[in-house]
């Protein structure tokens, strides 16, 4: 089954898209060819206006409805781009779009989650394409109970069961850098675990952008930490916050981490002994905390390798800190990339879970693991629109698959040239 899978996180910057065919063998396994993938950037005015909908407070209901018009145009240019861009790649018709929306409000109290908001109108994909487009993939979840996230460690699981290698007494961890940082945890004779660690990129960003004056909305290669130096006051006033010592399972995102949480732990340093940090300093230390906060989770964890994924990986400072932090404070922790580990590009990761949350529904098969989201019960994921023809969905799969592969990984398709590719380190991931 040939599917478009397409996922926006809250750096909120640009749309990934992936065209894959997935297909299942007798014996459980399920095989993914990455055919296509690439990223169409957002435009200047509605990148501003989707942060302006991710920062707390009251937004126009005007400001919503226009923004949820706008990304559904967005991704039905996006599917039309990427189809026409790899026509030549498959001589079989996409059967199926998967959109993840933009999350503009995942609201959490006292670590329950009551609701969560992605926007992005999937009728618009549907009359452009003609494809039906499954959507509002996380509601289910939080109906059942449970976070609707991070949706990411059902893939991470089928990745990682069977892989040869892998340690007998040690877990490894999946780990997601995107705008908040995730990780699944999976161990032998243990249940699988994922959770959110606290920001990737989210502070780093509020950093860039307030350097640049607005015109740069990530740390590009990690420059401008390089420049400065961590901040050890500032990096503790940091770590006190609650949420780094709440137990697993547990989200968070930008509602939490923000510009005004940073402010007020600079305006803590502010009170302490020593000289200001300048600004680079401060980016230097909200990278570090990145390192820190998810090189402590893991070790809570007793975890012998870290896979990364998400834009983060593309921050050279970020990955050095973070092999760093692993490095120290216990027996060493490997870190690779999903890249090196299993053939599938960094980038392209939750365009490929969403297409994969899709052939699961598609097929009448549960989408979460409940020991992650804390459901009371697996759920089929999202809600469907149909395209130009009827709905015709085939009979329910009566297993679910124990493994998933990646068969091979072909070049990306070129992007339009209207819209030139980039990925930003803050890219997609409410939590992947």
């Amino acid at each position: 089954m040939i599917i478009t899978g397409l996922m926006s996180g809250t750096s909120a910057d640009a749309l990934d898209a992936a065209l894959v065919e997935i297909t299942d063998d007798v014996d459980g396994t399920l095989h993914l060819d990455l055919l296509a993938a690439h990223e169409i950037p957002f435009p200047e005015a509605l990148s501003a206006d989707i942060h302006r909908l991710l920062t707390p407070g009251e937004v126009p209901l005007e400001l919503v409805s226009s923004v949820d018009r706008e990304l559904g145009l967005h991704g039905a240019g996006a599917v039309a781009a990427l189809l026409e861009a790899s026509s030549d790649r498959t001589g079989r018709r996409c059967e199926l779009v998967v959109t993840h929306g933009q999350t503009i409000r995942h609201e959490v109290v006292d670590g329950q989650v009551l609701s969560t908001l992605q926007i992005g109108q999937p009728a618009w994909i549907a009359e452009r394409t003609g494809l039906p487009v499954l959507s509002d993939i996380r509601a289910r979840d939080v109906a059942a109970g449970g976070s609707g996230a991070p949706l990411v460690s059902l893939l991470d699981h089928l990745l990682l069961a069977g892989r040869p290698g892998a340690a007998a007494d040690r877990a490894t961890a999946m780990l997601n850098l995107g705008g908040i940082a995730n990780i699944t945890v999976v161990a032998p004779g243990r249940e699988t675990i994922a959770f959110d660690t606290g920001p990737a990129n989210a502070l780093i960003d509020v950093m860039a952008r307030r350097l640049s004056g607005g015109a740069q909305h990530w740390d590009r290669e990690g420059r401008l930490a390089a420049q400065g130096e961590v901040d050890q006051p500032l990096l503790e006033a940091l770590l006190t916050e609650p949420y780094y010592a709440r137990p697993a399972p547990k989200t968070t995102g930008k509602e939490l981490f923000h510009g005004d949480h940073l402010d007020a732990a600079l305006h803590r340093r502010a009170t302490l002994p020593g000289p200001r940090p300048r600004d680079v300093d401060v980016v230097a230390t909200v990278t570090a905390l990145t390192a820190r906060t998810v090189a402590q989770a893991c070790r809570r964890h007793d975890v012998g390798e870290v896979v990364a994924s998400g834009g983060g990986t593309r921050n050279p400072t970020l990955m050095r800190m973070l092999r760093a932090e692993l490095a120290h404070g216990g027996a060493p922790i490997e870190l690779t990339t999903t890249d090196d580990a299993f053939g599938l590009p960094e980038g392209a990761k939750e365009a490929c879970l969403t297409a994969l949350l899709g052939w699961l529904s598609w097929h009448g098969l549960p989408g979460t693991l409940p020991s992650v989201t804390g459901a009371a019960h697996p759920s089929v994921a999202g809600r469907l629109t149909p395209g130009h023809d009827p709905l015709a969905l085939p009979d329910p799969r009566g297993r679910m698959p124990d493994r998933l592969r990646i068969r091979r990984a072909s070049e990306p398709a070129a992007a339009p040239t209207t819209t030139p590719a980039h990925q930003s380190p803050g890219g997609p991931e409410c939590t992947p």
